[in-house]
């Protein structure tokens, strides 16, 4: 099991996300639960980013929403740091 270790910009992104997605919320909480079993769950369609973003990850919480994050494998956790709209977060 993974621990989620969310960024002070991600809570706020969220937030910010949240009151505008607000059907979104069920399917959020899910990724995030998935996230925290097994970020490799096919579904969640972890894979790396590059450019500016390299070094880290994005899963895909809806065709045109992500979610980025760090994972850092030996110590089991996840850094989450953005949520929004795939061409905001990912370029």
């Amino acid at each position: 099991m993974y621990r989620l270790l969310p960024t002070d910009h991600f809570r706020r992104q969220l937030r910010s996300f949240l009151k505008r997605h607000q059907a979104l919320a069920p399917v959020i909480e899910q990724v995030l639960r998935d996230l925290e079993a097994d970020p490799f769950q096919p579904h969640l369609r972890l894979h790396p980013l590059r450019g500016k973003h390299a070094g880290t990850h994005a899963v895909r919480v809806t065709p045109s929403v992500r979610l980025t994050l760090t994972l850092r494998i030996a110590e089991e956790a996840i850094y989450l740091l953005d949520i929004g709209a795939r061409d905001d977060v990912c370029r």
